[in-house]
C-alpha cells in the first residue's frame, strides 16, 4: 500500500508539473523515473486549435503500463516514467476536426523530449461499430470454430447514409506482430514512416448498389458477415446468427469457394445484398483476415472502383514477398479505419497511419467469443436522441474488448 501511494504522489507531482527545459536536467529519481516531455504539433493552418487538456497516452510496450498527461495551453505535456521503450499517441478533438499523433518504439532512458507531429481529419458519417473476427470455442463440442467472422458499420450523423459502393478490406500484414514491409524508420529520429496510403490486401469488397439503394438512418446498423452468413448457433450455441434480412455478405463462390468458411447464405439473406469482388489479389479459397489482429478500413473511390483497380501502379507486390499483392488505397479515401493489436504478444507494430487510426484496440485471445465494440457517446446520444457512438479516430480511446459478441442470442 505504501509504494502505490509514493507512485500515486510522484504521478501528481509528474503531472502537475510545467517547466521549460535549457541546460542539462537531472531527475530528480535516477534510478526509477525520467522526465519525459511530449510536444503536440498542430498541422500548419491548425494553430488556433491549440487548447489546454489534449490527452497523451504512454504506453510501455513490453509491459503493457499506460500512463497519460494533459497538454498544457502550448501542447506540452510532461510527466515522469520508468526507463522503457514506449508508444506515445495524442487525441484532440474541435468540433468534427479530429488531431491524432503516434510515435512508436520512443526509447526513455533519461530525460527526452518528443515532438508529436499530429494529423488532421474529420469526425465521420459511417463508422466501424464492432469487430468479431477471433471466433469461438464450439463446446460443448470439442475444437474451435472461425467460419462466423463479421463487422457492423453505424450512421453516427444526423442525417440519412447511403451504403451502395462503400468497399471494404483489410491490411498488408494480416497480423500485427508480423514483419510490416511497408512502414519503414526515419534514419535520424527513428520513428514509423508511413507510405500515403494503405496497403489493402488479398481482396477489395464492394457493397452493392447504384447510388441510394441501401439507406442507413441516423443511429442505425449495418451487419457485414465476412464468411458464413447462417446461423452459426445452430450447431455451436457460443456462436452468432448471421442468417438475416438485413446483412450483407462476403459470398462469392467463385473467387471463394470453400464451403466451410463461404457455406451457401441462409434462407432470409438477400441476393441483393452480396458484396461484390472488385479484385482479388490473393490465393486464398476464403476471405482471408486475421484472427487475432486484423486492421479493418472502409473506403470511398472518388472513380469506380473496377476502373481504379486497373489503373497503373494500383495493384503492387509487397518487397521481399512476391505472393503478396496489395491495392494502394490513398489516406484521403478511408471512411474510416480501425487497427487491432494482438494482446498475447508485445511485439505489435502499426500499420495505419495516424491520421486513420493513431491508436489500437487489444484483442486478448482467440477462439473465446470475444469482440471489439466502439464506445457510446452517452452524452451525444441523449442530445441527439440516436445513439453516437465515439469517434476520435483513435482506438484506444474508442473501443474496448467485451466477452461477448453484439449479435450472440
Amino acid at each position: 500500500m505504501k509504494r502505490l501511494i509514493l507512485i500515486g504522489l510522484l504521478a501528481l507531482l509528474a503531472g502537475s508539473c510545467s517547466q521549460d527545459f535549457s541546460g542539462d536536467y537531472k531527475s530528480p529519481w535516477p534510478d526509477a523515473l525520467q522526465l519525459l516531455s511530449v510536444n503536440a504539433v498542430y498541422p500548419e493552418g491548425y494553430a488556433d486549435a491549440v487548447h489546454e487538456g489534449a490527452v497523451i497516452r504512454i504506453e510501455e510496450v513490453s509491459s503493457g503500463a499506460v500512463y497519460t498527461a494533459r497538454t498544457d495551453r502550448r501542447g506540452l505535456a510532461e510527466i515522469s516514467v520508468p526507463p522503457g521503450i514506449y508508444r506515445i499517441s495524442c487525441s484532440d478533438r474541435t468540433g468534427r476536426d479530429i488531431f491524432n499523433g503516434t510515435a512508436d518504439k520512443v526509447i526513455v532512458t533519461g530525460r527526452r523530449i518528443v515532438d508529436l507531429p499530429l494529423s488532421h481529419s474529420r469526425a465521420g458519417t459511417l463508422v466501424i461499430k464492432e469487430i468479431y473476427t477471433g471466433g469461438c470455442s464450439k463446446a460443448p463440442q470439442e475444437g474451435t470454430y472461425q467460419s462466423d467472422q463479421y463487422f457492423i458499420i453505424h450512421n453516427n450523423d444526423s442525417e440519412t447514409a447511403y451504403l451502395d459502393s462503400l468497399c471494404f478490406g483489410t491490411l498488408s500484414p494480416y497480423n500485427s506482430t508480423a514483419t510490416n514491409a511497408w512502414v519503414t524508420r526515419d534514419e535520424v529520429t527513428g520513428e514509423s514512416v508511413f507510405p500515403d496510403f494503405a496497403p489493402v490486401v488479398t481482396v477489395v469488397w464492394q457493397l452493392p448498389g447504384s447510388g441510394r439503394d441501401f439507406p442507413l438512418g441516423p443511429g442505425e446498423d449495418a451487419v457485414v458477415a465476412l464468411r458464413g452468413a447462417i446461423d452459426h448457433t445452430l450447431q455451436y450455441p457460443l456462436s452468432v446468427n448471421l442468417n438475416r434480412s438485413d446483412v450483407f455478405t462476403c459470398y462469392n463462390p467463385t473467387y471463394f469457394p470453400n464451403p466451410t468458411y463461404h457455406p451457401a447464405p441462409g434462407d432470409l439473406v438477400r441476393p441483393e445484398r452480396y458484396a461484390q469482388v472488385v479484385i482479388k489479389t490473393g490465393q486464398s479459397n476464403a476471405n482471408t483476415i486475421s484472427l487475432s489482429s486484423p486492421t479493418l478500413v472502409l473506403f470511398r473511390t472518388p472513380v469506380p472502383a473496377g476502373d481504379y483497380v486497373l489503373q497503373p501502379d494500383v495493384v503492387q507486390v509487397t518487397p521481399g514477398n512476391a505472393a503478396d499483392r496489395i491495392v494502394k488505397v490513398p489516406y484521403e479515401w478511408i471512411v474510416d479505419a480501425v487497427e487491432v493489436f494482438d494482446g498475447r504478444s508485445s511485439s505489435n507494430g502499426k500499420r495505419l497511419a495516424p491520421a486513420a487510426d493513431a491508436g489500437f484496440v487489444l484483442l486478448s485471445d482467440i477462439f473465446k467469443g470475444h469482440t471489439l465494440r466502439r464506445r457510446v457517446d452517452e452524452a451525444a446520444s441523449a442530445g441527439n436522441g440516436y445513439e453516437v457512438l465515439a469517434d476520435t479516430n483513435n482506438s484506444s480511446n474508442d473501443f474496448y474488448e467485451s466477452e461477448i459478441q453484439s449479435l450472440h442470442p
